[in-house]
């Protein structure tokens, strides 16, 4: 029997409705890290406190550093999953950049963006 070369279209479409779902969760959760950066919830006390205090600036500096990491941890997944899209549209989702073989169903559904088989990230480490 010969080894499947990529997956049928219909099993694209499901793939793509998966990225499709998460990439919609990314977008609205990368929405909410910029309004939180940009204090457009307006549930700050910036505006009202007469004094700034130093623990409670840097502590609000260190959280703005890490809202500011996840967003930016944010983007690039959604980037990923819209790369995933275009390999869809190409017909080369699924298959490994280093080994060329199809990747796991099992692994797809759990990372839609995955471009490595699990054989070939073992191999990297």
């Amino acid at each position: 029997m010969t080894e499947k070369q990529r997956y049928s279209d219909e099993e694209l479409q499901e793939f793509k409705a998966i990225i499709l779902d998460k990439l919609d969760k990314a977008k609205k959760d990368y929405e909410e890290l910029r309004a939180s950066l940009a204090h457009a919830d307006g549930n700050d006390v910036q505006d009202t406190s007469p004094t700034f205090k130093v623990l409670e600036e840097g502590a609000s500096v260190l959280s703005k550093e890490e809202t500011g990491k996840l967003a930016q941890r944010q983007l690039k997944f959604i980037q990923h999953l819209e790369a995933a899209l275009v390999r869809i549209e190409n017909k080369t989702y699924g298959i490994c950049r280093e080994t060329g073989k199809l990747i796991a169903k099992e692994r797809l559904k759990a990372v839609p963006h995955a471009t490595l088989s699990i054989e070939a990230k073992k191999g990297r480490q």
